[in-house]
């Protein structure tokens, strides 16, 4: 086995040479330490699993893949089925999959959203101009005559210095909040908030967990397209229909009684009968020495719920290292979807298949699995995880995370899968999240052996290092590579590359056009997974352990667990 020893970090030059940067990378500095990077051969990745298992899992008759029905009996099924052809050992002591308890509330009888306090009343229809669930577990949801004050981007950051929530007490009021950071139209990657970048105090979720800290009633969240990095009708799919979430034993966190969304122009209109102008609060909202406003309004709706307790599967295989079993790398995809959502207009096809989001990356578990089993054990073993309930809030991520199956101390690092774009070869890939750990090494070590380019993710305001399944295992310190196909075409280049993922989410993603195309060219896809799997190889036949770079935010979680094992890192 031919090796490469790198200085930590000493592949930036290489990285920025390869993406046409003009500055390094963030956190991409020298360093001392050795990395240990061995030269791997491309594996035999079967194209025809690829199309077989995208095809199978994206079908009508798996109903789009939504937790704890049907679709996932047959998903599970044929995980566990098609892991143990390709060689896999059953991951969780003997058992394919591992038990994720999960709570699913589905809302009906949605009353409008009614605004009262200034000249005239307003009414605003479900779906069309609101959406909102609650995390409650009560037969009944009733906001009733609740205070609204406006908190900007409801952020609460001592380490930065920013408390959107200072001087304003909103315990049992309805706070209305922009979606993404402050400083999400900056050019660059400076600001408070990483300018640009998006930083996990932009996404909703993290905005509904503050608004109940602040003892809020209900939080809506002011949808803005390109804040957002997604339309109305996303939203309007996502939120309709059963929700499904953790089960929270006896000591729940705070929760509001209404968690939701409004149009743009619906919180226009809201904000104008406050006397108050939107595009104005939004431009003070950008501020330091923002205050929230107390807008001398109130807010009422009601919906009932109906609840369902179940358990979602985790499936995990592994194929055990040959000199260190003890110490593993990670590939993980989610398998589910919506089931169904929001019917299309055309002919009213309510199944949401998912194809694309994320049959293709569930898929590639299995392919990547038979191309390393085929070409023998590595000497680390490769842990293969398809989760559960990612549209829900990466809850079978997070359950793994919180209950890991195999140490985190003991994982080496791992590459997430989630949503291949059928698109015809690229030039490049697109790396979401750069700079932030050691791993960039194996990711450039690998793009020069297949000769690709690596880009940064051309949408940091889209926050997607927060969106997807290894945010769950980052939290928890565990280095992890989230790396998309690339938008510079061979054929079309980046214009031709833009167009295509703007199609899709425009019209595909999280809807019912989601489907399988039997006239897919999955040379693009494959391409690649060759690098994936180039990735998992290096990892599993390495000596070394990569760690969060320097002054990255998970640095310290890493450096913490590892000064505790025992074994590991």
């Amino acid at each position: 086995m031919i090796r490469r020893a790198y200085a930590l970090g000493a592949l930036a030059a290489g990285a920025l040479a390869l993406a046409g940067c003009d500055g390094m990378l963030p956190g991409m500095g020298a360093g001392e330490t050795a990395l240990d990077i061995p030269e791997v051969e491309d594996g035999d990745i079967s194209e025809e699993t690829m199309i077989d298992i995208t095809r199978q899992l994206s079908s009508d008759e798996f109903g789009g893949r939504m937790p704890g029905t049907e679709g996932e009996e047959l998903t599970v099924s044929l995980l566990t089925e098609r892991f143990a052809a390709a060689g896999l050992e059953p991951g969780n002591n003997g058992s394919w999959v591992q038990e994720v308890p999960l709570i699913e509330i589905t809302g009906s009888n949605f009353a409008p959203l009614t605004i009262t306090g200034g000249e005239t009343a307003l009414a605003f229809e479900y779906g069309s101009e609101w959406t909102g669930v609650t995390y409650r577990e009560d037969d009944r949801t009733q906001l009733a005559n609740s205070e609204m004050v406006f908190v900007g981007y409801g952020i609460n950051a001592p380490e930065r210095g920013w408390n959107d929530y200072e001087g304003v007490d909103v315990e049992g009021k309805t706070v209305v909040i922009l979606v993404n950071d402050p400083d999400w139209e900056t050019e660059g990657l400076d600001g408070t908030f990483n300018g640009r970048a998006m930083t996990y105090y932009g996404r909703w979720s993290y905005k509904y967990e503050e608004a109940a800290r602040q003892g809020a009633a209900a939080a809506l969240i002011v949808h803005d397209t390109d804040p957002a990095s997604y339309g109305w009708n996303v939203v309007e799919s996502s939120w309709g229909g059963p929700q499904a979430y953790a089960a929270r034993g006896d000591n729940p966190p705070p929760m509001t009684t209404v968690n939701g969304w409004v149009q743009k122009d619906t919180a226009r209109e809201i904000l104008a009968a406050a006397g108050q102008d939107l595009d104005e609060l939004s431009a003070a909202a950008k501020t330091e020495d923002f205050q929230a406003v107390e807008l001398g309004l109130e807010a009422s709706t009601s919906f009932e719920n109906s609840f369902r307790t179940f358990s979602s599967q985790n499936v995990i295989g592994v194929l055990p290292g040959t000199e260190a079993p003890d110490e593993y790398v990670l590939h993980t995809a989610h398998w589910d979807h919506l089931g169904t959502c929001l019917p299309a207009a055309d002919d009213g096809d309510d199944i949401c298949n998912g194809a694309v989001d994320n049959a293709t990356g569930t898929a590639a578990l299995v392919a990547l699995a038979e191309a390393h089993a085929k070409a023998g054990a590595p000497r680390r073993s490769l842990v293969f995880l398809a989760v559960t309930a990612e549209e829900s809030g990466l809850l079978g991520a997070y359950y793994y995370a919180s209950n890991p199956v195999f140490p985190l101390e003991q994982t080496v690092g791992g590459i997430n899968m989630d949503a291949f774009l059928v698109a015809g070869p690229a030039k490049d890939v697109t790396v979401v999240g750069p700079g932030k750990s050691q791993l960039d090494d194996f990711l450039v070590a690998a793009l020069e052996d297949v000769g690709r380019d690596l880009t940064s993710n051309p949408n940091p305001e889209a926050g997607y290092y927060y969106r997807s399944d290894h945010f769950a295992f980052a939290k928890q310190g565990v280095p992890m590579l989230y790396v998309d196909g690339g938008e510079d075409l061979v054929e079309g280049g980046r214009d031709a590359g833009a167009a295509v993922g703007a199609e899709y989410r425009e019209n595909r993603y999280h809807g019912p056009k989601d489907e399988f195309d039997e006239n897919w060219d999955w040379a693009g896809v494959m391409q690649d997974l060759q690098l994936f799997y180039r990735l998992g190889r290096m990892m599993a036949m390495s000596t070394s352990w990569p760690n969060w770079n320097e002054g990255d935010e998970f640095r310290a979680t890493r450096d913490e667990a590892c000064a505790a094992a025992e074994a590991g890192c």
